[in-house]
Protein backbone atom coordinates (compact mmCIF):
# COMPACT_ATOMS: atom_id res chain seq x y z
CA UNK A 1 0.00 0.00 0.00
CA UNK A 2 1.75 3.60 -1.18
CA UNK A 3 0.04 7.04 -0.13
CA UNK A 4 1.66 9.61 -2.08
CA UNK A 5 2.08 12.46 0.21
CA UNK A 6 0.30 16.23 -0.50
CA UNK A 7 1.96 18.82 -1.91
CA UNK A 8 -0.55 21.00 -0.62
CA UNK A 9 -0.06 23.12 -3.81
CA UNK A 10 3.79 23.76 -3.40
CA UNK A 11 6.71 22.99 -5.63
CA UNK A 12 8.42 19.99 -5.48
CA UNK A 13 11.84 20.06 -7.64
CA UNK A 14 10.48 17.21 -9.55
CA UNK A 15 8.40 17.44 -13.30
CA UNK A 16 6.71 14.44 -13.11
CA UNK A 17 4.57 14.63 -9.84
CA UNK A 18 2.99 12.18 -6.64
CA UNK A 19 1.44 10.01 -9.02
CA UNK A 20 3.90 9.48 -10.92
CA UNK A 21 6.48 8.80 -8.42
CA UNK A 22 3.80 6.07 -6.75
CA UNK A 23 3.33 4.49 -9.55
CA UNK A 24 7.15 3.88 -9.95
CA UNK A 25 7.53 2.81 -6.64
CA UNK A 26 5.19 0.20 -6.95
CA UNK A 27 6.41 -1.69 -9.63
CA UNK A 28 10.29 -1.41 -8.30
CA UNK A 29 9.13 -2.86 -4.77
CA UNK A 30 6.96 -5.57 -6.49
CA UNK A 31 10.31 -6.43 -8.46
CA UNK A 32 12.17 -5.38 -5.42
CA UNK A 33 10.61 -8.12 -3.34
CA UNK A 34 9.18 -10.96 -5.21
CA UNK A 35 12.42 -13.15 -3.93
CA UNK A 36 10.71 -14.04 -0.47
CA UNK A 37 13.96 -14.52 1.19
CA UNK A 38 15.14 -10.85 0.42
CA UNK A 39 14.81 -8.89 3.62
CA UNK A 40 11.74 -6.01 3.05
CA UNK A 41 13.80 -3.16 4.20
CA UNK A 42 16.49 -4.21 1.73
CA UNK A 43 14.31 -4.59 -1.50
CA UNK A 44 12.71 -1.50 -0.44
CA UNK A 45 16.09 0.70 -0.23
CA UNK A 46 16.94 -1.48 -3.51
CA UNK A 47 13.58 0.48 -4.77
CA UNK A 48 13.68 3.92 -3.80
CA UNK A 49 17.29 3.75 -5.60
CA UNK A 50 15.87 2.56 -8.58
CA UNK A 51 13.04 5.11 -8.89
CA UNK A 52 15.89 8.01 -7.83
CA UNK A 53 17.61 6.54 -10.90
CA UNK A 54 14.57 7.55 -13.07
CA UNK A 55 14.48 10.62 -12.55
CA UNK A 56 18.26 12.13 -11.95
CA UNK A 57 17.61 15.49 -13.30
CA UNK A 58 15.08 16.49 -10.99
CA UNK A 59 16.30 18.39 -7.89
CA UNK A 60 15.89 14.90 -5.85
CA UNK A 61 17.34 17.17 -2.30
CA UNK A 62 14.51 19.52 -2.52
CA UNK A 63 12.39 18.45 0.44
CA UNK A 64 9.49 18.57 -1.00
CA UNK A 65 10.48 15.87 -3.45
CA UNK A 66 7.67 13.12 -4.16
CA UNK A 67 7.21 10.82 -1.50
CA UNK A 68 4.79 8.47 -0.14
CA UNK A 69 3.45 6.19 3.07
CA UNK A 70 4.78 2.50 2.62
CA UNK A 71 2.68 -0.84 4.26
CA UNK A 72 4.20 -3.89 3.27
CA UNK A 73 2.68 -7.44 3.54
CA UNK A 74 4.13 -10.46 2.83
CA UNK A 75 3.49 -13.94 3.79
CA UNK A 76 6.14 -16.41 4.11
CA UNK A 77 5.99 -20.02 4.93
CA UNK A 78 4.89 -19.41 8.42
CA UNK A 79 5.10 -15.92 9.23
CA UNK A 80 3.40 -12.80 8.15
CA UNK A 81 6.18 -9.97 7.30
CA UNK A 82 5.59 -6.51 8.01
CA UNK A 83 6.69 -3.17 7.15
CA UNK A 84 5.44 0.20 7.81
CA UNK A 85 6.83 3.65 6.81
CA UNK A 86 4.57 6.52 8.12
CA UNK A 87 0.70 6.39 8.59
CA UNK A 88 -0.70 4.12 6.66
CA UNK A 89 -1.68 1.12 8.69
CA UNK A 90 -1.38 -2.65 8.54
CA UNK A 91 -4.28 -4.85 10.91
CA UNK A 92 -4.06 -7.97 11.79
CA UNK A 93 -7.01 -10.15 12.99
CA UNK A 94 -6.43 -12.61 15.70
CA UNK A 95 -8.84 -15.65 17.37
CA UNK A 96 -10.05 -12.89 19.88
CA UNK A 97 -8.40 -9.27 19.41
CA UNK A 98 -7.07 -6.95 16.66
CA UNK A 99 -3.30 -5.73 16.22
CA UNK A 100 -2.98 -2.38 14.90
CA UNK A 101 0.53 -2.05 12.99
CA UNK A 102 1.04 2.07 12.60
CA UNK A 103 3.91 4.39 12.17
CA UNK A 104 2.82 7.86 13.58
CA UNK A 105 5.66 9.95 14.26
CA UNK A 106 4.41 12.48 11.97
CA UNK A 107 1.74 13.04 14.58
CA UNK A 108 4.27 14.03 17.57
CA UNK A 109 5.70 17.26 15.59
CA UNK A 110 4.38 20.64 14.84
CA UNK A 111 1.23 20.24 17.16
CA UNK A 112 0.70 24.22 17.10
CA UNK A 113 0.59 24.26 13.32
CA UNK A 114 -1.59 20.96 12.92
CA UNK A 115 -3.91 22.86 15.77
CA UNK A 116 -4.09 26.07 13.53
CA UNK A 117 -4.91 23.86 10.29
CA UNK A 118 -7.99 21.74 12.39
CA UNK A 119 -9.41 25.17 13.33
CA UNK A 120 -10.33 26.01 10.08
CA UNK A 121 -13.02 24.87 7.87
CA UNK A 122 -12.07 22.85 4.83
CA UNK A 123 -12.39 24.60 1.68
CA UNK A 124 -11.38 28.14 3.08
CA UNK A 125 -8.63 30.39 2.25
CA UNK A 126 -7.77 30.01 6.25
CA UNK A 127 -7.67 26.48 6.12
CA UNK A 128 -5.55 26.34 2.97
CA UNK A 129 -2.78 29.08 4.07
CA UNK A 130 -2.68 27.18 7.34
CA UNK A 131 -2.33 23.79 5.15
CA UNK A 132 0.71 25.09 3.33
CA UNK A 133 2.52 26.74 6.69
CA UNK A 134 2.28 22.84 8.23
CA UNK A 135 3.23 21.15 5.08
CA UNK A 136 6.25 23.63 4.68
CA UNK A 137 7.21 22.85 8.26
CA UNK A 138 7.06 18.90 7.50
CA UNK A 139 8.95 19.42 4.61
CA UNK A 140 12.04 20.38 6.32
CA UNK A 141 11.56 17.39 9.33
CA UNK A 142 10.87 14.54 6.76
CA UNK A 143 13.38 12.22 6.20
CA UNK A 144 15.53 13.89 9.41
CA UNK A 145 16.23 12.13 13.15
CA UNK A 146 14.15 15.41 14.65
CA UNK A 147 11.12 14.49 12.12
CA UNK A 148 9.33 11.64 10.96
CA UNK A 149 9.94 9.46 7.60
CA UNK A 150 8.79 8.36 4.52
CA UNK A 151 9.88 6.82 1.02
CA UNK A 152 10.97 9.34 -1.03
CA UNK A 153 14.26 9.75 -3.00
CA UNK A 154 16.92 8.52 -0.58
CA UNK A 155 17.42 4.41 0.08
CA UNK A 156 18.59 5.34 3.67
CA UNK A 157 14.50 6.11 4.54
CA UNK A 158 13.97 2.04 4.18
CA UNK A 159 16.19 2.02 7.46
CA UNK A 160 13.74 3.52 9.66
CA UNK A 161 10.83 1.32 8.39
CA UNK A 162 8.92 -0.74 11.40
CA UNK A 163 9.45 -3.97 10.75
CA UNK A 164 8.08 -7.38 12.37
CA UNK A 165 7.12 -10.29 12.08
CA UNK A 166 3.52 -12.74 12.98
CA UNK A 167 2.93 -16.18 12.91
CA UNK A 168 0.14 -16.86 9.93
CA UNK A 169 -1.39 -19.10 12.65
CA UNK A 170 -2.27 -16.19 15.11
CA UNK A 171 -4.04 -14.57 12.18
CA UNK A 172 -7.61 -15.02 10.29
CA UNK A 173 -7.11 -12.17 8.53
CA UNK A 174 -5.41 -8.58 7.63
CA UNK A 175 -6.06 -5.49 6.24
CA UNK A 176 -3.46 -3.12 4.49
CA UNK A 177 -4.84 0.15 4.01
CA UNK A 178 -4.57 4.20 3.65
CA UNK A 179 -5.13 6.67 6.33
CA UNK A 180 -8.22 7.83 4.22
CA UNK A 181 -9.45 4.61 5.56
CA UNK A 182 -8.42 4.03 8.42
CA UNK A 183 -9.89 7.43 10.22
CA UNK A 184 -12.91 5.84 10.76
CA UNK A 185 -11.71 4.41 13.52
CA UNK A 186 -8.89 6.16 14.41
CA UNK A 187 -10.21 9.69 13.50
CA UNK A 188 -13.98 9.81 13.05
CA UNK A 189 -14.70 7.07 15.96
CA UNK A 190 -17.75 5.74 13.54
CA UNK A 191 -16.92 2.10 13.69
CA UNK A 192 -14.48 -0.68 16.03
CA UNK A 193 -11.93 -2.71 14.04
CA UNK A 194 -14.84 -5.45 14.15
CA UNK A 195 -17.04 -3.61 12.50
CA UNK A 196 -14.72 -3.06 9.32
CA UNK A 197 -13.30 -6.40 9.25
CA UNK A 198 -17.21 -7.45 9.10
CA UNK A 199 -18.12 -4.82 6.16
CA UNK A 200 -14.31 -6.10 4.28
CA UNK A 201 -15.92 -9.95 4.86
CA UNK A 202 -19.36 -9.23 3.45
CA UNK A 203 -19.09 -6.27 0.99
CA UNK A 204 -15.02 -6.02 0.27
CA UNK A 205 -12.83 -2.76 0.47
CA UNK A 206 -15.28 -1.15 -1.71
CA UNK A 207 -18.20 -1.13 0.57
CA UNK A 208 -16.23 -0.06 3.65
CA UNK A 209 -14.83 3.27 1.42
CA UNK A 210 -18.56 3.81 0.67
CA UNK A 211 -18.67 4.03 4.18
CA UNK A 212 -16.10 6.41 4.93
CA UNK A 213 -17.34 8.01 2.04
CA UNK A 214 -20.98 8.56 3.37
CA UNK A 215 -19.80 9.50 6.54
CA UNK A 216 -17.78 12.30 5.61
CA UNK A 217 -20.57 13.54 3.50
CA UNK A 218 -22.48 14.19 6.59
CA UNK A 219 -19.29 17.02 7.92
CA UNK A 220 -18.01 18.46 4.64
CA UNK A 221 -16.69 21.51 6.10
CA UNK A 222 -14.57 19.77 8.70
CA UNK A 223 -16.40 21.18 11.85
CA UNK A 224 -17.36 17.74 13.72
CA UNK A 225 -14.25 16.06 12.33
CA UNK A 226 -11.49 18.45 11.68
CA UNK A 227 -8.71 17.88 8.99
CA UNK A 228 -6.70 18.29 6.11
CA UNK A 229 -9.51 17.42 3.28
CA UNK A 230 -13.19 16.58 3.32
CA UNK A 231 -11.89 13.16 1.75
CA UNK A 232 -8.60 11.70 1.40
CA UNK A 233 -7.55 9.17 -0.85
CA UNK A 234 -9.05 5.39 0.49
CA UNK A 235 -7.65 2.96 -1.00
CA UNK A 236 -7.81 -1.30 1.36
CA UNK A 237 -6.38 -4.43 0.48
CA UNK A 238 -8.20 -7.60 2.33
CA UNK A 239 -6.62 -10.78 2.62
CA UNK A 240 -7.76 -13.84 4.91
CA UNK A 241 -6.53 -17.36 4.89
Amino acid sequence: MLDGLSTAGLSTGCRHGVPWYVAHLGGALLAALADVDRPLSEGFADALERVAAMHPTCDLNDPGTPSATVAILRHKNEVLEHLVLADSPIVLEGPEDFSVISDLRVDEILPELRAEVESHQTHTPGHREALQRLVLAQRQLRNTPEGYWVAAAHPDAAQHSLTGTTPIKDVRSAAVMSDGVSRLVTEYGMATWSDVFATLQVGGPRELIENVRTIEATDPTGLRWPRYKSGDDAAVAYCQW
